[in-house]
């Protein structure tokens, strides 16, 4: 059974940071490509940032790059993004997201994520 399982999200001022992780289990991560995505409040889901199974490729968004940071340990199963230099315009709940064809995708439950003075 495909199980993430994020965490560290929070309330954090602007122009601070938070570290996202996520955890899986129940599949082989290390063949997986995964990705973040957010959704803000009145807002469709969108991507975030995406890391191969390797980790040799990554690819942000627009308004992430330069602040966000992902990251995979493929040997603890964890996809990570760091988030800096925070704006209230972050705001949202940040998934964890796999997909493995032909199975399907899969989401976390997600973590919310508030960037407020």
């Amino acid at each position: 059974q495909v199980q993430l399982v994020e965490s560290g999200g929070g309330l954090v001022q602007p122009g601070g940071s938070l570290r996202l992780s996520c955890a899986a289990s129940g599949f082989t991560f290390s063949a997986y490509a995964m990705s973040w995505y957010r959704q803000a409040p009145g807002k469709e889901r969108e991507l975030v940032a995406y890391i191969s199974n390797t980790g040799s490729s990554t690819n942000y968004a627009d308004s992430a790059k330069g602040r966000f940071t992902i990251s995979r340990d493929n040997a603890k199963n964890t996809v990570t993004l760091q988030m800096d230099s925070l704006k209230p315009e972050d705001t949202a709940v940040y998934f964890c997201y796999v997909r493995r064809p032909p199975w399907g995708a899969y989401w976390g439950q997600g973590t919310q994520v508030t960037v407020s003075s």
